[in-house]
């Protein structure tokens, strides 16, 4: 009974270490992603302020037309 009661010690001290390891693996990616998302807002206002793109409407057709 004794050996069983340290097996699941064991085996609770390893989920243990691999929770902590997940969480901090989730923290690093949800960091990553905050930032991602920053700089992809950031490239898509650039985009809107830059863009010297004609809307369809606007565009004249081209010569050959």
């Amino acid at each position: 009974m004794e050996n069983k009661i340290t097996d699941l010690e064991i085996r609770i001290t390893h989920q243990e270490a691999s929770i902590d390891e997940l969480t901090r693996t989730l923290l690093e990616q949800e960091q990553l992603i905050r930032k991602l998302q920053r700089d992809v807002d950031t490239i898509r206002n650039q985009l809107k302020e830059d863009s010297n793109i004609a809307h369809v409407s606007e565009e004249t057709p081209p010569p050959h037309y």
